[in-house]
């Protein structure tokens, strides 16, 4: 999943690598369905006589009173070895196996059907079999993306990189990308924006560190670049050129804002008009820019990074035009490399696949194709996953949780003892208008725009990428769409939208082990109950918060709550900060605050909202587990998963999530129901004072 901005969502999931590099200015925040009053939907079910709590996986050698993630999770983190073509493997992994699994069996269905030129089903299977032939692409060699590079190689001046940096928006990754997104200040009309981006390491560390993992991450980009130019023919002056980009491309680094400055909702809010972003950005042509990308009517837009863009424009003054057609050259090889022949698939997966991610062999290409459809064809992929893979009823059981948790979390805001009453009105208030959109859009995306032809995979990428574009560029100026969804049904995630103020769970998280309709409530609680409550808390996270029931960004905090606010988030930074998953490289506290909110005060609102439903029964012993050291454990369990190495500095580096062990055992070393339904006492790794325990919502 590619995200807009550090603002535009907040994601659940340990993201891989797309949702953890630069936004794709190309896909837009998403919108609603009505959520259900929570005194209209029943409590879920009790769990069925049968059921008994899965403890495979555990390490009994490891106390839960010294380390809950371990304890939980230890015997599988021994017994399971990372799959060789995954940089990453755990919970989220097996369930988007299971999900690429079922898309796969219906794209190969569609393969052997006759259907319609022009259908959705057509378009899917000839997609899904042009990017998986292989032999064919061996067969064609560099051909294919001749036409691109031919473009590239007809600029001539600085006014002709400038139209191409409009051009070809949602095709390549830019310097500069556009995308149309709510108004901050009136998110009923759409503006468009502008999102810094266009580096081909992950971002601006890797080109500005001196840590030695940084340089050999340099050192196999400038590789991987020489490989690029000399299958491209370029034998003699290869090295040369691709030094030339990675120093064009450190410019931009060094120009780029941190992540922790993107996450900043009022510092990247920068709206102006088209006459004060020229005044303020002079050096390139900004109408040029604007038309070429389709926007030719563009009066006004945010601009989230001002001196970036200032940086940018500088640059197409400065830098040769032969040295932005050695990057325009990179960007386009780079992006359509695993498109070709197999010595341009190999290069890239040494690069992107072993060098930045650790893995030791490509995922199967079926999978890689299935991942590409989504990008291409995703809700008319979700379309035919929904209709035989989510029942109704794993809906209505999931309003009912969000029904408890948001009933719940109000009386959490009801009982704070940091906050006014004035501030609790308004915070009740931006609760109650929350929307909740569960398994999968009311309406359809409409693709019979997108052409897709048979044996084109470089063409094919090239139009889905344009398609996508036009369909956020013809955004602009409209009303927002409502029934917007940002994620595909199949993709195994969830999502906080604030311009929006909704919370988004696509069909596929809905399954064991996060949501299991035979599971008893400690256990589906613990797991989606608690990524249910993330979700609602972004809206209360220290960036969600500045954000009103509307999705308009504007303070309804009384400047002593804000103050308090602050304080306890200063506490929360300091904890995370002192956890150090490689060595010399700690947790960014700042970075993952507000997920860090988010995973508190879900855990928080989820243990409560359980205790609501059970309504004074105590919940039985299952498998040796009272039902509260159950809801932990599930919770625990959630979160199994394992890194190398490569993609740990990655993730460490850009991911406002922190890693899996620290958002378990983190979260629930705050939690008074932890502490005692384990009997953690002074002298357990696990305890911490009550009155050092930080508690926000």
């Amino acid at each position: 999943m590619l995200k807009l901005s550090s603002l535009s969502l907040a994601v659940l999931a340990l993201c891989t690598l797309p949702a953890c590099t630069t936004p794709n200015p190309t896909q837009a925040a998403s919108a609603p369905t009505a959520a259900a009053p929570a005194a209209a939907v029943a409590a879920a079910p009790a769990a069925s006589a049968a059921f008994t709590f899965d403890r495979s996986g555990e390490d009994l050698s490891v106390r839960p009173q010294d380390d809950l993630f371990r304890a939980a999770n230890g015997g599988w983190m021994k017994d399971t070895p990372i799959p060789a073509d995954k940089a990453a493997y755990g919970n989220f992994s097996i369930m988007s196996d299971r999900a690429d699994e079922r898309v796969h069996t219906l794209v190969e269905e569609l393969s052997k059907g006759h259907y319609k030129d022009g259908s959705n089903e057509q378009k899917i299977a000839a997609y899904f079999r042009a990017f998986t032939d292989e032999a064919a692409m061996d067969k064609a060699g560099k051909a294919p993306l001749q036409p691109l590079l031919s473009q590239v190689q007809a600029l001539r001046k600085p006014a002709d990189v400038t139209r191409y940096l409009g051009q070809m928006q949602g095709v390549l990754s830019l310097p500069l990308a556009l995308d149309v997104q709510p108004d901050q200040k009136a998110p009923t009309m759409n503006l468009p924006l502008t999102w810094q981006g266009g580096l081909g390491l992950p971002n601006r560390e890797y080109y500005l560190s001196k840590d030695p993992r940084m340089a050999k991450a340099r050192a196999a980009y400038l590789a991987y670049l020489q490989t690029l130019f000399r299958l491209d023919g370029d034998r003699k002056h290869a090295a040369r050129s691709a030094r030339d980009v990675l120093m064009f491309e450190t410019r931009l680094a060094k120009a780029q804002w941190t992540e922790v400055a993107n996450r900043d909702a009022q510092k990247t809010w920068n709206p102006m008009t088209r006459a004060q972003l020229a005044a303020k950005a002079p050096g390139m042509d900004w109408s040029a820019f604007f038309s070429a990308a389709e926007m030719p009517s563009l009066a006004r837009l945010n601009v989230s990074q001002p001196d970036y863009a200032q940086a940018v424009a500088k640059a197409v003054q400065e830098v040769p035009v032969a040295t932005w057609k050695l990057y325009f050259r990179a960007r386009v090889m780079d992006a359509h490399a695993n498109l070709l022949s197999k010595p341009w698939r190999d290069a890239r997966f040494a690069f992107r696949g072993k060098a930045l991610s650790g893995s030791e062999k490509p995922t199967p290409r079926w999978q890689q194709g299935i991942d590409a459809l989504d990008g291409a064809l995703g809700e008319a992929v979700g379309q035919q996953y929904v209709a035989r893979y989510f029942p109704a009823d794993h809906k209505t059981r999931m309003q009912g949780l969000v029904a408890n948790l948001l009933k719940a979390y109000g009386e959490s805001i009801d009982g704070l003892t940091w906050m006014s009453p004035a501030t609790k009105v308004k915070a009740r208030e931006k609760l109650s208008k929350y929307t909740t959109k569960i398994g999968y859009p009311d309406k359809w995306r409409d693709y019979s725009g997108l052409v897709v032809k048979e044996g084109d995979p470089v063409g094919n990428a090239e139009r889905a990428g344009r398609f996508e574009f036009k369909r956020v560029a013809a955004k602009l100026g409209q009303p927002v769409d409502r029934s917007e969804w940002l994620m595909s049904p199949q993709t195994v995630n969830a999502y906080y939208n604030p311009s929006m103020n909704e919370i988004v769970f696509p069909a596929a998280i809905l399954e064991p082990p996060f949501f299991d309709m035979a599971a008893d409530d400690a256990a589906n609680y613990g797991a989606i109950g608690a990524i249910i409550g993330h979700e609602i808390s972004h809206g209360f996270d220290d960036q969600g918060a500045q954000y009103d029931g509307d999705g308009k960004l504007d303070n309804w905090w009384t400047p002593e709550d804000a103050k308090a606010f602050a304080a306890l988030g200063k506490q929360l930074v300091a904890q995370f900060a002192g956890y150090e998953p490689l060595p010399g490289h700690k947790v960014n506290g700042q970075l993952t605050l507000g997920e860090n909110i988010a995973d508190l005060s879900g855990l928080q609102i989820a243990y409560k909202a359980w205790k609501l439903s059970l309504n004074g029964v105590t919940p039985p012993v299952i498998n040796g587990l009272t039902g509260e050291q159950r809801f932990f454990y599930s919770f625990a369990h959630a979160w199994r998963s394992k890194y190398r190495e490569e993609l740990q500095l990655r993730l460490l580096t850009a991911d406002p999530h922190s890693p899996p062990e620290f958002r378990a055992n983190g979260t629930v070393i705050n939690h008074d129901g932890f502490q005692a339904a384990f009997g953690v006492k002074p002298g357990d790794k696990m305890y911490k004072a009550p009155q050092d325990r930080i508690r926000i919502w």
